[in-house]
């Protein structure tokens, strides 16, 4: 008869442990999005928040050999060989209706850091490579990193605190249910929250 109760209780313990240690790694997270995610929500409109700035450092005009240009991938080889041009990402053109591009055909790379960051335009058939490198300010820098736009090992570091964010949610809804009746949960702050999320979810698709 005591075996069930325990098993609750040590299943309560591990699940509220892995909160606990998920809440931590994603306290970080939490400070970080939520500051920049406020200030990129205010971006537009007159009374618009500061967003920091991004200024252009140079521009270079590279030639690439013949042989490196017959595929994004293998012009991406060559950047990252011959000029340290490591890209991050690499941009195609979406094809249309009957299978050709849309607009021009020209590739996009992008590269860098949050602060120092560089990007370049290839269009099919030309042997040019147009290239820019910025310097992005201290809050520029944030945004950024909010965005996703902070190399591969941020975007790792980022993929980590999504999943902390979906654990510690799921565990505390979990410790949060335990124990509450029906009338309880629809009468109760995370009703509220979840109506009025969904609302405005269904409102932005009108």
């Amino acid at each position: 008869m005591t075996k069930k109760p325990l098993s609750h209780h040590r299943t309560y313990r591990w699940i509220r442990q892995i909160h606990l240690w998920v809440g931590a790694w994603g306290a970080i997270a939490a400070l970080l999005f939520g500051s920049t995610g406020l200030l990129l929500n205010h971006r537009i409109g007159d009374n618009a928040w500061p967003q920091g700035k991004t200024e252009p450092v140079r521009k270079e005009q590279l030639v690439a050999p013949a042989e490196v240009r017959t595929s994004p991938e293998a012009l991406s080889t060559w950047l990252r060989q011959a000029r340290g041009l490591d890209a991050d990402m690499i941009r195609k053109p979406k094809p249309g209706v009957d299978g050709k591009p849309e607009g021009p055909a020209k590739w996009n790379f992008s590269g860098g850091s949050a602060r120092n960051s560089w990007s370049a335009e290839y269009v099919v058939g030309s042997d040019a490579i147009d290239v820019k490198w910025t310097n992005s300010s201290t809050l520029a820098v944030f945004t950024k990193l909010h965005k996703g736009l902070g190399g591969t090992w941020w975007r790792l570091l980022v993929d980590s605190y999504a999943i902390a964010m979906i654990l510690l949610a799921l565990t505390g809804l979990w410790m949060w249910a335990r124990g509450r009746g029906a009338k309880e949960m629809v009468l109760s702050v995370f009703a509220l929250a979840a109506v009025a999320s969904g609302s405005a979810i269904v409102l932005a698709f009108l």
